[in-house]
């Protein structure tokens, strides 16, 4: 399956790892996704996203989410 994108990190919360993440496509719990930093990327599952801290399961287009991600990130 080709690579699409699917939001930006808008924000990084780096005492609990969790990135606010601007949804430009969709995206739902149990997809997996790559999140590219400056010095790489890294690949991880969506084991769960939280909008307006409430859990929700899937994100569409125009919807911030929050989400736990395995390392540090910077906004863009």
């Amino acid at each position: 399956m080709a690579e699409q994108e699917i939001g930006k990190v808008g924000h990084f919360f780096g005492k609990i790892s969790v990135a606010m993440i601007k949804i430009t496509g969709e995206l739902k719990v149990g997809d997996t996704i790559k999140i590219k930093t400056h010095s790489g990327e890294f690949t991880q599952p969506v084991d769960s996203m939280q909008v307006d801290r409430n859990p929700v399961s899937v994100a569409a287009a125009g919807v911030e989410v929050g989400m736990k991600v395995a390392q540090p990130v910077k906004e863009g």
